[in-house]
């Protein structure tokens, strides 16, 4: 690829320092997908600036004017606090006509509410868990067809914020608890789920028109405790220490059924189109002890670390960290203003 003057959009708190040298794990943890963003391209020849956005576009349009980027890199996941907003970040990129990376306005609209993205889905005969919504200020009461348990999450936000092994209810009390937290902690809606029991999956999707479905990933929970909830919690997804202590790894998911497999790939494209996404995002499914995938929810734009698990499901797929950030790079660079056929 040639050389670029790429544009990287991150969170104020999550500018990478130069080097990684003296910084505890827990902080390297925090923006080690921004640090390996830019290291990467910095090593591969490109002129690449980061910049903090939080609540303001202004700046955006500064470095636009000035640093004249071929393309803007955006690992931003909220603006002005809201996760919601980052729609409207990569929307004013479209207005000032400036390719980006990432997911378009319209895929990260649909796929943010997990009501819709989870009802848009199912309407294309993929199944999902039963489901009700909570919004602010209702009074709780869960419908006669939603069978405990349930799992208790924020309708908006990701990366697991608000999911502990609390969020696994199994009576109406609990439930009323747990949505209030939601409510009084996270300032959501709440969305309450059936659980499923069984496995983790996670599924990598690369592209716009023509698309690549990286291998089936699971997340392995180790040896959590008796009685614990198998789900990815805060402390699951975002502590190294926690992760070491029990076990929690993710890899190739093995001994599923060929047929399954591929059926799960399939899937995983399905929901892509159905929601109209672009340039890669990661699909999450549980898998039911009866070989039953459930669609969970759908990351656009999900975290491309080098140790995560979209780079290294890519890498297991033949595709090396550096290239994966070219073909990003490239299909934001040659995306269609037209949305990709359902």
């Amino acid at each position: 690829m040639k050389r670029l003057r790429i544009l990287v959009l991150v969170h104020p708190d999550l500018v990478p320092p130069e080097s990684a040298k003296g910084y505890s794990e827990q902080e390297i943890n925090e923006w080690k997908t921004e640090y390996d963003v830019v290291r990467t391209l910095r090593a591969a020849g490109h002129d690449v600036r980061p910049l903090g956005v939080h609540d303001e576009l202004k700046p955006i349009r500064d470095e636009i004017e000035g640093f004249k980027p071929d393309v803007v890199f955006t690992l931003l996941e909220q603006f002005q606090g809201e996760v919601i907003y980052d729609q409207n970040v990569v929307s004013y990129l479209e207005l000032m006509r400036i390719p980006y990376t990432g997911c378009n306005p319209r895929g990260l609209m649909l796929a943010r509410g997990k009501d819709l993205s989870k009802t848009l889905v199912h309407s294309h005969r993929i199944p999902i868990p039963a489901f009700a919504v909570f919004p602010m200020r209702r009074k709780v009461k869960r419908p006669a067809r939603l069978a405990m348990p349930l799992i208790v999450k924020s309708l908006s936000e990701d990366s697991s914020w608000g999911i502990s092994q609390a969020s696994v209810v199994d009576t109406d009390e609990k439930l009323v608890e747990r949505v209030a937290f939601i409510h009084e902690k996270i300032g959501t809606a709440a969305i309450a789920e059936q659980y499923i029991e069984g496995r983790e999956l996670y599924v990598g999707v690369l592209g716009n028109e023509r698309l690549r479905v990286l291998p089936v990933w699971e997340l392995k929970f180790g040896s959590m405790n008796e009685g614990s909830w198998a789900i990815a919690t805060e402390k699951v997804k975002h502590d190294p220490r926690y992760q070491r202590r029990v076990g929690i790894e993710d890899g190739p998911a093995k001994d599923l059924p060929p047929e399954l497999y591929t059926r799960i790939q399939r899937m995983a494209k399905r929901v892509y189109r159905t929601l109209q996404l672009d340039g890669y995002a990661r699909i999450d499914f549980r898998l039911s002890n009866d070989g039953v995938p459930y669609f969970l929810e759908v990351n656009p734009n999900p975290e491309i670390a080098q140790s995560q698990e979209f780079a290294t499901a890519a890498k297991h797929d033949g595709i090396n960290y550096r290239d994966l950030l070219h073909r990003i790079l490239t299909l934001g660079m040659n995306r269609s203003t037209a949305p990709a056929a359902a």
